[in-house]
């Protein structure tokens, strides 16, 4: 489908408000949750509450209920609760701090599903040698928690709007990011990579400059499919598929399979009256999935939900029954790697294996 980026709509990834959103699922017919007992670690969702909809612990609480049996989720970066005064390095140590508290409020039937068992929050790593301490705040804020820095990366020359952090085009290469991103390997921190697939090259030599730490490639390195990019599905393919093979090479660089429920990608899902059923997303995201298993090997990729975000395309139930389908094929232990086996390490949860 090649249809969101010609809707006017297309302004933003946030077209509909989360309640929008829910009317819209409930209009679709409901799936039977494929493989309940397959263990799964959701290694990628969010917690916010803005003008567009929250999705807090209790909402994040009422899709791990939707019936795949979730054992433990990673929080990543949303740009919520940071500090709004003291050092500019420190003020997002308010948002590990922010998933403390609200993890200490949660009732017993949300924590059984572990989820902020991993938090990863942001700094910015152009500060240089000073993130050290920017690091170790947020260490001593998340209680055994705290794994990584997602510093976001991406940026794109056209006018495709991505957001209110849009770094400049040679973030990867400044020497002041790089002096901060050395600061993650000695206090074995990971650093979540999210950017466009044209920036792919630049992860790769990132990549290959700290072979010591350990770099999770979010949403399959977001090959767009919007403004200038639409109506180019299969170049873009080609080029984003001979990038990610060459950054495969680094066997520090683990990746993330999903987000492809964003609009970037320019599937235009969103603009159908009923939501897509889990075989049609599975026939339109295999593809890409597959790629990126046979260039990482299963036991280097992780499916993730990327919520709240994707569910501008299908419901959290969905999204698992999509990635359970895609993975049919394979046998029951590159399932437990890419469903939970791989997040579990790469996040250190010491999670026992089921």
């Amino acid at each position: 489908m090649e249809l969101a980026q010609n809707n006017p709509a297309f302004k933003t990834n946030n077209v509909r408000t989360l309640g929008e959103l829910r009317v819209w699922h409930a209009g679709g017919a409901r799936e039977a949750i494929l493989e309940p007992a397959l263990p799964i670690v959701d290694p990628h969702h969010h917690l916010r509450d803005t003008a567009h909809g929250r999705y807090l612990l209790p909402e994040l609480a009422a899709d791990l209920a939707s019936g795949h049996n979730i054992r433990a989720t990673v929080f990543i970066d949303s740009q919520t609760g940071h500090r709004t005064d003291g050092p500019a390095l420190l003020r997002p140590v308010g948002e590990t701090e922010f998933v403390m508290q609200s993890l200490a409020a949660a009732t017993p039937n949300i924590s059984r599903w572990q989820p902020c068992a991993g938090i990863v929050g942001t700094l910015d790593l152009t500060f240089g040698a000073e993130v050290r301490a920017g690091l170790e705040a947020h260490i001593a804020a998340g209680g055994g928690r705290f794994r990584g820095i997602r510093d976001p990366l991406m940026w794109d020359g056209s006018d495709i709007n991505y957001g209110v952090r849009r770094p400049p085009p040679d973030r990867i290469t400044d020497p002041r990011f790089r002096a901060g991103f050395a600061q993650l390997a000695p206090l074995n921190m990971t650093f979540d990579a999210w950017l466009f697939h044209h920036q792919l090259p630049q992860l790769t030599d990132l990549a290959r400059s700290f072979p010591d730490t350990t770099i999770i490639l979010n949403h399959i390195g977001a090959p767009l499919g919007v403004g200038p990019y639409a109506n180019r599905r299969e170049e873009i393919f080609v080029t984003w598929r001979k990038s990610l093979v060459k950054l495969s090479g680094c066997p520090n660089v683990v990746v993330k399979l999903g987000g492809l429920g964003m609009l970037f990608f320019g599937f235009g899902f969103y603009l159908r009256d009923t939501p897509p059923s889990s075989d049609e997303l599975a026939t339109a995201w295999r593809p890409y999935i597959e790629t990126c298993i046979e260039a990482f090997g299963p036991g280097r990729c992780m499916f993730e939900s990327n919520f709240p975000v994707d569910v501008q395309t299908c419901s959290y139930a969905t999204l698992w029954n999509t990635f359970k389908r895609i993975a049919a094929a394979y046998s029951a232990a590159e399932k437990t790697a890419m469903f939970s086996g791989a997040a579990n390490r790469i996040y250190r949860l010491g999670l026992t294996p089921t």
